[in-house]
């Protein structure tokens, strides 16, 4: 590998890493750059190499990395979690986001389903590795986005609104009726979608349910993918729903756990993304450091010019933060969550990790893109992919202002002096 890792690595963790970036190089990332090429409908339709990306990724069992081996994991450590997670990040962000989200509903099912929602939805999900499986995490709506993150803290929740997909009891059913918006990642490939739902008779976001939507069912309708700037080998679209029912215990989290389960779901999505962010800032990097010393600018290497030097160590410092404070914070939610059963881990320092990872991948692409000068605004190189991808982390999984906002309410909250 390129860069020295100052945690002390097993042979197990290394080879894991080796394996990963092997596949990362030289399958997903060029996969990712034809995929964010083409045009929205031809990269989900049949025969797209996005496809391909899938089932590379489930044939290496990456889908399954979150779970514990009892129920159905690969049995990792939280460092290696975090090492696959980097470099699905250094190698597409849109892919590393897919198999993320993939997980979401399968994972919870995992968990807390029944011994049928695992039979039927989990057991097949484990060992799919053709992509006849895809999840996808459905919270944000036409009227809800990051504001949802900083409703549940929020002492006038109530002053937000109520949520745009309703769900409500039907004998030994649940209806679900509305509209998932355009930003719901992997929408128009996923086969089953982990909803966030607002209860009929809810007062506020709070009152809401966790349901695993299988999308073949009657009633659900996909809208067009969306032409995004950037994460567009991580298609994007709208999901509607009218009248769909499903089994009574499809419905996973309900109040009063509702509340908890969706902070702590965030605490996992929060690591997850910044381990990703980390990857892609250390891709902008190692773009960077490769062009400075190839090419030759006033006489001698780009490298040689001491504005430069500065500059890549800059970035050089920034990676290297960012990765120790995030593998930090992904091992101590783990913990929490699949070791110790908790739900009332603080989220500050899972939002804090992406917040800052994120930022950090923003500044780094940056700045490699500068380096670059007008070559780095071609497609020739990759660094302007990079850094269309950086731009779109600031927005997606929530805004860096919302979650450093939902974590300073908690700081205020609960810091103890």
């Amino acid at each position: 590998m390129s860069y020295l890792d100052l945690d002390r690595l097993t042979e197990e963790d290394d080879l894991i890493r080796r394996n990963v970036h092997k596949l990362a190089e030289e399958v997903l990332r060029p996969l990712s750059i034809k995929v964010d090429r083409m045009d929205p409908r031809d990269r989900v339709a049949p025969g797209s190499p996005l496809y391909d990306a899938i089932r590379e990724m489930k044939r290496m069992g990456l889908h399954r990395i979150h779970l514990p081996k009892d129920r159905g994991g690969l049995g990792l450590t939280n460092l290696q979690r975090y090492i696959i997670d980097e470099e699905l990040g250094w190698a597409s962000l849109g892919f590393a986001t897919l198999i993320g989200v993939d997980a979401i509903p399968f994972t919870i099912a995992a968990l807390f389903g029944s011994e049928r929602v695992k039979e039927e939805l989990v057991k097949p999900w484990l060992e799919d590795t053709e992509g006849r499986y895809i999840g996808c995490w459905g919270v944000t709506e036409p009227e809800h986005g990051s504001d949802y993150i900083l409703a549940f803290r929020d002492r006038e929740v109530e002053s937000f609104g109520k949520g745009n997909v309703v769900i409500e009891r039907d004998g030994d059913e649940w209806v679900i009726n509305g509209q998932k918006s355009a930003w719901v990642s992997a929408a128009p490939v996923c086969t089953h979608m982990g909803l966030h739902a607002q209860l009929r008779d809810g007062r506020s976001l709070r009152d809401g349910a966790f349901v695993i939507v299988p999308l073949n069912l009657r009633g659900v309708r996909k809208g067009e993918p969306v032409d995004m700037l950037g994460n567009r080998d991580c298609p994007q679209g709208p999901v509607f729903f009218d009248n769909v029912r499903v089994p009574d215990d499809y419905v996973i989290a309900q109040p009063p756990f509702y509340e908890l389960f969706s902070d702590q779901l965030l605490n996992l999505t929060s690591v997850n993304m910044g381990a990703f962010s980390v990857g892609l800032a250390r891709a902008a990097f190692e773009e960077a450091l490769k062009y400075a010393r190839s090419r030759i600018q006033g006489g001698k290497p780009l490298i040689e010019h001491k504005n430069i030097k500065l500059k890549i160590y800059e970035m050089f410092e920034r990676v290297e933060t960012a990765r120790y404070y995030v593998r930090k914070a992904m091992d101590f939610v783990y913990t929490k969550f699949f070791v110790e059963q908790s739900f009332t881990t603080p989220p500050r320092y899972a939002r804090a990790a992406q917040v800052y990872a994120k930022k950090i991948a923003f500044e780094v692409a940056h700045d490699a893109l500068q380096i670059f000068g007008a070559y780095g605004l071609s497609r020739e190189f990759i660094i302007e992919k990079l850094f269309r991808d950086a731009r779109a982390l600031l927005i997606e999984d929530g805004t860096v202002e919302a979650l450093s906002l939902d974590a300073a309410d908690d700081i205020i909250l609960n810091y103890n002096l």
